[in-house]
């Protein structure tokens, strides 16, 4: 959960030094303290066409399926709170800039069907 009291998917900017998997398990560990493994690309949107537009510029936005390692969460400047939700449960607010109800159950689709091809704008 954001300290707004929004709740969205652990995310970030891509540093230049790492690949988008190595990023998305840095920002997992950072966000909510887990220790993932990186395991498929689901899907790179373009955030323009998908979610509530607050910056002045386009962003590529990458949903990378993780399984899970070890850890615990970890409180932190960016994250006040962390759940699991069930497809049918998600919370009602949501970070929309950030991350949608559709793409979470984009997610879930994507988990629910290992076979899935990963899915771009």
């Amino acid at each position: 959960m954001k300290s707004n009291g929004t709740w969205a998917l652990p995310g970030g900017w891509c540093d230049v030094d790492q690949s988008v998997a190595s990023n998305t398990e840095k920002e997992v560990l950072e966000e909510i303290g887990l220790t993932v493994h990186a395991r498929r690309l689901i899907a790179a949107q373009d955030w323009r066409k998908h979610n509530v537009q607050n910056y002045p510029y386009g962003v590529l936005k990458i949903f990378v399926e993780c399984e899970y390692e070890r850890g615990e969460f970890a409180q932190n400047i960016e994250t006040t709170e962390t759940a699991f939700f069930d497809r049918d449960e998600l919370p009602e607010r949501l970070a929309v800039e950030k991350t949608t109800k559709e793409q979470i159950l984009m997610c879930f689709d994507a988990h629910d069907n290992p076979a899935a091809l990963p899915l771009f704008d």
